[in-house]
């Protein structure tokens, strides 16, 4: 998998073989991130005006709820020289 930000390269999460290719871009949203319960809902409304499995919507959308109560926020950041 390839992250947007390098210190994400280290070992974050295990990519079975031919589940997600090495070189697929992917996009990790954290639950302290002020804005990420929002984003994710609104992934959610796309995947569903796009068709997706209505069971899924409904998970996603109850992890963007566990999110917005993660206790912890604060705005997106990057490491210097990243």
């Amino acid at each position: 998998m390839i992250h947007g930000r390098k210190d994400y390269t280290k070992k974050i999460q295990d990519a079975f073989p031919g589940f997600i290719p090495f070189n697929e871009p992917v996009f990790l949203i954290r639950g302290q991130d002020k804005v990420g319960a929002e984003v994710v809902r609104f992934w959610a409304k796309r995947a569903k005006e796009e068709g997706a499995d209505p069971a899924l919507i409904r998970k996603v959308l109850r992890h963007a709820t566990k999110m917005e109560k993660w206790p912890k926020k604060k705005v997106a950041d990057c490491p210097a020289g990243q």
